[in-house]
């Protein structure tokens, strides 16, 4: 999809924009919200086109060679960044921390500045801190010289304030077309629990497994999902087994976002572990959907759920406590309707008419920056 535009009519109320950012697979928070916002623009008459950062590697047997894979990745990259920024008056670069940052985002900064157009640094990710403290100065240098630094929660902003950088916060887009309610469930004594992240450790589904088994002896024909990839799945199946869970929790692997709000509107409760964490989209995911939220308390979570009002959190970690809270909202149905209630409210701060107008500003913010410099 490198390369792809979004041309018809044009829309004069936008700048032409190069987007770049990854796209799925996987089905990672910021590849959605990439696809999502191609779309989106798009379907406003924007001249937008598309430079993917993570296209298949061709032929496919390349992507197991380590080196040779980030070469055979990058050289294309940017040979398609390059095309496409010269037809660009703003350049929007989705960023994360780490080889991310490096690999993908550095090179769109330093052509944007080759180019002398207008770049956005829209940054994802809840170890920004992490990273800015263990990086060299050069990345901070980096983001200094971006026309706009965008973070989508309060709690990154913060981060970027401790190292002495400004942002401005514009929300994740929730796709409200696609994830609505579904009418309630009456699951009698076989609820559906659902976690939808990747498995990786900084999600830490261990703690959702520990939980869930505190849970199920209340409820034995309780079921749990996983649904996501990653390394850590042996570790996660032996972990079920040994709590003679085999019956009861299933690893669906991957699952296409296409096909996320079926699995939404099957769940009576989403946990989410997480230990890192910035705005997760599978939270307003499931707010969309009139899903329950049980989550840590990591990163930015706290800004994005009020405590017992749109969901209920719980310290990283503490299976514990999440059990309790999931027992709560399985066992009380007037806290999970009013649960239910509020998720719904806040999805609608995070639908693209809400965002629309912010995203607009921003462009036009750069766009007219450029002009009087």
């Amino acid at each position: 999809m490198s390369g792809e535009t979004g041309r018809g009519k044009r829309s004069a109320s936008w700048p032409a924009i190069c987007l770049v950012g990854p796209l799925p697979p996987p089905s990672g928070g910021m590849a959605n919200q990439c696809e999502q916002m191609f779309r989106l623009l798009r379907n406003e008459g924007v001249d937008v086109e598309l430079v993917c950062t993570n296209s298949p590697y061709r032929p496919a047997w390349l992507g197991r060679l380590p080196v040779v894979r980030a070469a055979v990745r990058l050289l294309p990259y940017l040979l398609n960044l390059w095309r496409a920024s010269g037809r660009a008056q703003v350049i929007h670069v989705l960023a994360n921390s780490g080889w991310s940052w490096h690999l993908c985002a550095a090179p769109a900064a330093l052509i944007a500045r080759l180019r002398n157009t207008p770049v956005i640094i829209h940054y994802h990710g809840g170890s920004a801190d992490s990273f800015f403290a263990d990086t060299s100065r050069y990345v901070l240098g980096m983001l200094a010289r971006a026309s706009l630094r965008v973070t989508p929660s309060v709690f990154l902003q913060r981060v970027f304030l401790r190292y002495g950088l400004s942002a401005e916060v514009i929300p994740n887009i929730i796709d409200l077309s696609r994830f609505v309610p579904a009418p309630p469930r009456s699951f009698a004594y076989a609820p559906h629990v659902l976690v939808t992240r990747n498995l990786e450790a900084i999600y830490d589904i261990p703690t959702a497994i520990r939980a869930f088994a505190r849970v199920q002896p209340v409820f034995p024909g309780a079921r749990l999902t996983v649904a996501g990839s990653g390394p850590e799945l042996t570790r996660l199946q032996t972990l079920v087994a040994g709590l003679g869970l085999q019956d009861c929790v299933r690893f669906s692997g991957r699952i296409a976002n296409a096909d996320m709000p079926v699995l939404y509107a099957m769940a009576d409760c989403l946990l989410n572990p997480s230990t890192v964490d910035n705005m997760p989209i599978s939270i307003l995911e499931a707010f969309a959907s009139g899903v329950p939220v049980v989550s840590s308390s990591a990163g930015g979570i706290p800004d994005m759920v009020e405590q017992g009002v749109s969901g209920l959190l719980v310290a990283v970690g503490d299976d514990e406590a999440m059990a309790r809270e999931l027992l709560s909202v399985l066992q009380d149905a007037s806290l999970a309707a009013g649960l239910r209630q509020a998720g719904l409210q806040q999805a609608q701060k995070y639908a693209w008419p809400q965002v629309r107008t912010q995203w607009l500003n921003a462009y036009r913010k750069v766009q007219s920056s450029r002009s009087k410099s």
